[in-house]
């Protein structure tokens, strides 16, 4: 099976992420819901809620015309997003979850926002922090949704960056708080199992999907997640592209990974394998590539027949674009 385009995910533009724990980074102010004043509180729960039923309805160009410069002049992330989720939004009541007011006025290459109440230890429940690398200068809000429907349980994230009295979309995030049906607890209960059975690669696998469910938006840090992180980095394989580029030998060839995680593929879970090439314009040639890394991959990494029902390699070539072939696992041979 041929997948021609990457699933399209959630765009802020001007973030780049930390996956489990931060570089140094200068600490900057931050305001929970409880900080607020009733207006301030009021102001930018009605905008949150505005944004959400444009959301609702598709109505993209709507957004497009109430966000940041930056963002309006490519807004084809959060366009996708918005299309691919449909569906769950469609009908869907909103509640706010949690609102952060981010003091950014004082620019930082990697600006920490320590958020709530913190003990001896760090986290607390009703705290959190949020990882941002290159923000530009300005006061930021972060506006966390849950948006019930039949489809279920999803999370909707705003990031709005003041403009004189008015707040505007910098960056939108959605995403299910269900992968294949199962939550975060059941994916951290799945790598427990897989870490005392000693398939260490399949547990940080897991460990990965947990923490992503744990929390709305990759860049952010709870209790949870916090948690989550440090079970995992004792456990933590060298030989898989975490942070890192990694070798992959299949034949004559040498492959680089890129990285490696679970994905709902249908109605599956599978197992997403993203590796460097020189060009992908090629589809015979690229697909040819694609399944010398599946097979090798199930070959390095036996254990991960036991856990995903497929393989999909994805070909990156040097400007991004790329292209994916899927085998089932039972085809892998």
């Amino acid at each position: 099976m041929n997948l021609s385009r990457s699933l399209p995910s959630a765009l802020w533009i001007a973030l780049s992420l930390a996956a489990f724990a931060p570089l140094g980074a200068h600490a900057q102010s931050c305001q929970t819901s409880s900080d607020l004043d009733d207006a301030a509180r009021n102001a930018i729960t009605t905008i949150g809620q505005r944004y959400f039923g444009m959301a609702t309805k598709g109505d993209a160009a709507s957004l497009r015309q109430n966000s940041i410069p930056s963002l309006a002049s490519d807004f084809s992330g959060i366009e996708a997003t918005i299309k691919d989720h449909q569906q769950d939004l469609a009908s869907a009541q909103a509640t706010v979850k949690g609102i952060f007011l981010l003091d950014g006025t004082t620019p930082s290459p990697h600006a920490e926002f320590y958020c709530g109440v913190f003990g001896k230890s760090g986290q607390t429940s009703n705290s959190a922090v949020f990882y941002l690398d290159n923000l530009p200068a300005g006061k930021y809000s972060v506006v966390l949704l849950e948006a019930n429907s039949a489809k279920g349980r999803t999370m909707f994230s705003l990031i709005l960056q003041q403009e004189g009295t008015d707040w505007k979309v910098g960056g939108l995030y959605v995403k299910a708080a269900q992968v294949a049906g199962h939550d975060s607890d059941w994916f951290l209960a799945r790598a427990r199992e897989y870490k005392t059975k000693g398939q260490m690669h399949n547990a940080w696998l897991f460990y990965t999907q947990a923490r992503l469910l744990a929390s709305p938006l990759p860049f952010m840090g709870t209790l949870a997640t916090d948690k989550i992180a440090d079970e995992a980095q004792s456990i933590q394989p060298a030989d898989l592209p975490v942070g890192k580029t990694v070798d992959l030998a299949a034949g004559t060839a040498t492959y680089k990974l890129i990285s490696m995680f679970p994905q709902v593929v249908g109605n599956d879970l599978d197992l997403i394998v993203k590796y460097q090439a020189a060009d992908v314009s090629n589809t015979n040639q690229a697909y040819q590539g694609n399944v010398a890394v599946i097979k090798a991959v199930a070959t390095k990494y036996p254990e991960v027949r036991d856990a995903f029902a497929a393989v999909v390699a994805r070909a990156v070539d040097p400007t991004g674009r790329d292209y994916g072939t899927l085998l089932a696992m039972k085809d892998i041979k």
